[in-house]
């Protein structure tokens, strides 16, 4: 009698049952990817089949929906690619981007898993280097220190219609021309038509007043510049714009020579003995010359005071970005993602992690939204991608093959029986 056919079918419903509990139980886990139960029949040269086996545990690794935690360590990968952790030396792979960072500046899963990607080149505040292994991704706590202005760059318009031998249309400003500190202090008197200000840093971090005074010269195209530096005012920067006839700037002289840039010098002692010279090129490309009112269009400097980390936020190529006080941004490293030939063959290995394998093939290793990587999003989730209601009609559809087989085994019984009382 074929009691082995029904009890193959039992075994076999019995594990898709198991299957779909497992989807179910694991509809809310962040990250978690549905499987499916591949059956398939069985001959043994004969011609009636001995039954039905699991052939396979097929993986669906399709993407689980978005949702947003507003978390700035929650990350979730748009498209294709995997997480890389390390824990005690072992690689897993994972698509649940839920991290913490320790005391210790690493960031890891719930389990302790530390997720990995590329450093940085040498120091704190060296660059990211990416390509080569991957390494447990980790953040400095060092502050940053301060930087001193190097480039100063601001368009102007200058007020064509100022009449230079107007002395009304003129201020007047008395600017220390000895160094700081020391007596008897010496003064001079500079006269403009047009002043403006601008904050620049020395190597100490300290912030700096600087003011530029334009005065119109005699010749109607000719403006003069004049730098201070918190009340200090030293000749060797003066520096003279030539405009043309169609209010472009077309030249730019200081002292003897023709220069792209001006070159604004202040040393030591003129800084008051404490910091390094401070030295800064003044890029006025793009100034005019309008019979409009005299103004600053655009102004930029890339000096800044030290800070202390406030905090980080991840970018969307997987870039792990330092926050300071002092408005700056540095990075710290970049977050790999990786992927396989054939994802389905991976091994679940628990705590939404796998493992690879001979049938996954060798990872490939790169940075998110780069080829066939997605990209990364942070402040989300991906959800677990198990659709409930095919799962709650899966369910039914295996409990009734079960019961099924059960009855097949029941009937089949009752023939024995039938057969044991014949006389």
């Amino acid at each position: 009698m074929g009691f082995s056919q029904a009890l193959s079918g039992v075994n076999a419903a019995s594990q898709q049952l198991n299957v779909v509990g497992n989807n179910i139980a694991n509809s809310q886990t962040t990250g978690f990817k549905s499987s499916s139960v591949q059956f398939s029949d069985v001959f043994a040269n004969s011609q009636v089949g001995l039954g039905t086996r699991v052939a396979d545990v097929l993986q669906n690794f399709s993407n689980g929906n978005l949702e947003t935690t507003g978390r700035n360590l929650d990350l979730a990968i748009s498209g294709t690619g995997f997480y890389r952790f390390e824990q005690e030396g072992q690689i897993g792979y994972s698509r649940n981007g839920q991290l913490t960072m320790t005391a210790e500046g690493d960031l890891v899963n719930a389990q302790g898993a530390k997720i990995m990607g590329y450093g940085l080149g040498g120091g704190p505040f060296s660059d990211v280097v990416a390509g080569g292994q991957p390494v447990a991704m980790n953040i400095p706590a060092d502050d940053m220190p301060a930087s001193a202005t190097t480039q100063v760059s601001g368009t102007y318009n200058l007020d064509a219609s100022i009449d230079p031998a107007d002395a009304s249309m003129k201020s007047s400003v008395e600017l220390l021309t000895s160094n700081p500190g020391v007596t008897p202090e010496t003064t001079t008197d500079v006269t403009y038509n047009y002043s403006n200000s601008f904050t620049t840093y020395d190597s100490l971090g300290n912030a700096r007043n600087a003011t530029v005074y334009f005065e119109k010269t005699a010749n109607p195209n000719e403006w003069n510049g004049k730098v201070a530096l918190d009340g200090f005012y030293d000749t060797s920067n003066d520096f003279t714009l030539g405009f043309d006839t169609n209010g472009q700037l077309d030249s730019i002289t200081q002292g003897a020579a023709t220069v792209d840039q001006p070159q604004v010098n202040f040393t030591t002692a003129q800084l008051g003995g404490d910091p390094a010279p401070l030295a800064f090129e003044l890029d006025l490309q793009g100034t005019t010359q309008f019979a409009n009112d005299s103004t600053q269009n655009s102004l930029a400097q890339d000096g800044y005071t030290s800070g202390t980390l406030v905090g980080i936020s991840i970018a969307n190529d997987g870039t792990i970005m330092r926050n300071f006080t002092n408005e700056k941004s540095v990075a710290a490293g970049q977050i790999a993602l990786v992927n396989f030939r054939n994802p389905e063959g991976l091994k679940s290995a628990g705590d939404n992690m796998w493992a690879a394998t001979a049938e996954s093939g060798a990872e490939v290793v790169g940075t998110a939204g780069v080829g066939q990587f997605g990209s990364i999003e942070s402040g989300t989730l991906e959800a677990s991608n198990v659709d409930l209601t095919k799962e709650l009609v899966d369910l039914i559809i295996a409990q009734r093959n079960y019961q099924a087989n059960t009855n097949s085994i029941r009937t089949q019984s009752e023939v024995m029986d039938q057969i044991a009382q014949l006389r």
